[in-house]
């Protein structure tokens, strides 16, 4: 399965199960990737010069067993077999 930034995936397991997004992130070592508006956590900030404090959502890396290729070639194509 050809992982790589901008490809289309479904989620298959975990609580965003069925759910469809875009790569954002590929971490090759850890074998997890980031996905546009899945998995998306809390995180608490301090306020510093440049940023406001406060609690910020952001997306989490989840393993990529986790996810399916969406191909938009294959659903355009139809299938012909021998008869």
């Amino acid at each position: 399965m050809i992982l790589k930034k901008g490809v289309l995936v479904k989620i298959i397991s975990g609580k965003d199960k069925g759910k469809t997004g875009e790569i954002l992130e590929v971490n090759r070592k850890l074998e997890k990737i980031k996905i546009k508006s899945i998995s998306m956590i809390k995180r608490h900030t301090k306020p510093t010069k440049e940023n406001k404090g406060g609690i910020i959502s952001k997306e989490s890396f989840i393993h990529q067993s986790n996810v399916k290729n969406i191909d938009e070639k294959k659903k355009d194509k139809k299938e012909v077999g021998k008869k």
